[in-house]
């Protein structure tokens, strides 16, 4: 006997709160459904009032599948298509749950356009596509590379808006300019997932984001009150200690004479190099100074050569482990644990990647 109910593994019906007690919210398919409808009543009329025939059947039935490609395609461009800001992390298929999830799905759950103006987490995306360009561009899908585009152009739009962290963004477009250039020669060796020719107008357009980043200039701001100068050098010295990346305390000391000086201080790189990599990795790498001093500055730089520096993060993502969701903590997500807080796991952008392999 054929079963004519819905399917027992769906999801159920959407019901929203009104006045009047609880409605059912209408599905995509069915809005869709009556606008085509609609479309088939008013493109009837048009034939029966001119008495010939504009579209043959085969046409019309074409501009109707369009249409409902076309709806669904604005609605997967816009990010706020989910509420949830959380996804379900499955690599198999169970009788309750067909398929897997992917990159592109996560990219969109998980809300990383708005991510972007979050500045807790702007470090921690630039380094997950980073990661991508190096190593998973390949595996992206059509949905996710354009995901990917999507969000790499708001980036580079943000940086030249705000002037904030130009650094980072010229790093990542490096490395993605350098990831295509040699996929594209081999094409015939390595598999791009798409049509040739929109690698290369997307290589184009990294070029043109790096040159629009390589002309920026940064305006100098006229401020009458208490500026980084007038500080004294105890809290001038405070503030480079709370550094934790190398080339922003360098920055940061091409600023003033003053800031230079204490950006030179040995025990400041000390500090650095301890906090980055341990005691054994010193010993395979040690720089003396003709004095016979240990040259800490120098060090730091080719450990980082050779060693992973220490990764920090205002927000990370998020893995329960009781329910296998991936999510931002200030979000949250419905957790059936009886003590949520010890299921939470902080996700780094190579464990981000690697939840996505399969």
């Amino acid at each position: 006997m054929p079963f004519l109910g819905q399917d027992w593994r769906s999801p159920g019906w959407s019901w929203i709160k009104t006045e009047d007690g609880w409605k059912r919210c209408e599905s995509c398919s069915q809005k869709l459904e009556r606008e085509n409808n609609h479309c088939n009543i008013s493109h009837s009329i048009i034939l029966n009032s001119e008495d010939e025939e504009i579209f043959s059947n085969e046409e019309h039935e074409y501009a109707s599948k369009k249409r409902k490609k076309d709806h669904f395609r604005n609605d997967t461009n816009t990010q706020s298509f989910y509420r949830e800001k959380w996804i379900y992390v499955h690599k198999e298929s169970t009788k309750e749950r067909h398929g897997y999830c992917t990159l592109g799905e996560a990219f969109n759950r998980l809300d990383f356009s708005s991510a972007i103006q979050d500045i807790r987490r702007f470090n921690y995306v630039v380094k997950l596509l980073q990661l991508i360009a190096k190593s998973q561009l390949t595996s992206l899908s059509g949905v996710a590379q354009k995901n990917y585009f999507n969000i790499l152009d708001k980036i580079v739009q943000k940086v030249l808006d705000d002037h904030h962290n130009p650094r980072l963004i010229k790093d990542l477009l490096q490395d993605l300019s350098s990831t295509l250039c040699i996929l594209i020669r081999g094409v015939g060796k390595s598999v791009l997932v798409g049509n040739i020719n929109i690698w290369i107008c997307r290589l184009e357009t990294i070029l043109t984001w790096q040159q629009q980043l390589q002309d920026l200039q940064m305006t100098k701001q006229v401020n009458n009150g208490l500026t980084l100068s007038d500080l004294p050098l105890h809290m001038l010295n405070n503030i480079l200690y709370r550094f934790s990346d190398g080339w922003d305390i360098i920055t940061l000391g091409q600023v003033t004479p003053t800031l230079y000086m204490l950006s030179e201080d040995r025990q400041l790189w000390k500090k650095l190099c301890q906090y980055h990599f341990a005691e054994k990795q010193f010993c395979r790498h040690l720089i003396l100074s003709e004095k016979g001093h240990i040259e800490w500055k120098l060090m730091y730089f080719a450990l980082q050569k050779h060693y992973p520096a220490k990764e920090q993060y205002g927000d990370t993502l998020h893995f329960c482990r009781h329910c296998s969701i991936l999510f931002w903590k200030d979000s949250g997500h419905p957790c059936t644990a009886a003590d949520p807080d010890s299921c939470f796991t902080p996700v780094s952008p190579q464990h981000f990647i690697d939840l996505f392999k399969f």
